[in-house]
């Protein structure tokens, strides 16, 4: 997993993840996986899915790259504490996971929280078949 800076100022964790090194065959097999993380979890809340790639692709002047097969977004929040309410502005969480030819390309924001961070880096590296 890497850590990159997106567009200069959005920090983002991002995993690419070869087809074969992963059982998974399609974007909504791994979104179920995640839901599944997500509902096992302590504190995480389901919120919901996005079909990014339909929605973009309904659009009369929306563009998707030729190498994208499938992207959506898996929704959850991780908020124990709501102390101010400008934290809404962060939430809630999203990874978003892509489909290419060869790879999945699986991304989300850097939280604020350190737990929400590491269930779902952990949850994302757990698609690795090792």
């Amino acid at each position: 997993m890497k850590q990159i800076i997106l567009m200069e100022k959005y920090p983002i964790f991002e995993l690419d993840i070869e087809k074969s090194e992963t059982k998974y065959k399609s974007v909504d097999e791994i979104l179920d996986y995640l839901k599944e993380k997500i509902d096992s979890h302590d504190i995480a809340v389901y919120i919901g899915k996005f079909d990014h790639y339909s929605h973009t692709k309904s659009l009369e002047d929306g563009e998707v790259a030729n190498e994208i097969l499938d992207a959506k977004n898996i929704i959850c929040c991780f908020g124990k504490g709501l102390l101010k309410p400008t934290v809404l502005g962060i939430r809630p969480r999203s990874i978003g996971v892509a489909e290419l030819k060869d790879k999945f390309v699986i991304s989300f924001l850097e939280a604020p929280n350190p737990i929400a961070n590491e269930a779902m880096e952990s949850w994302v590296k757990s698609l690795i078949d090792f």
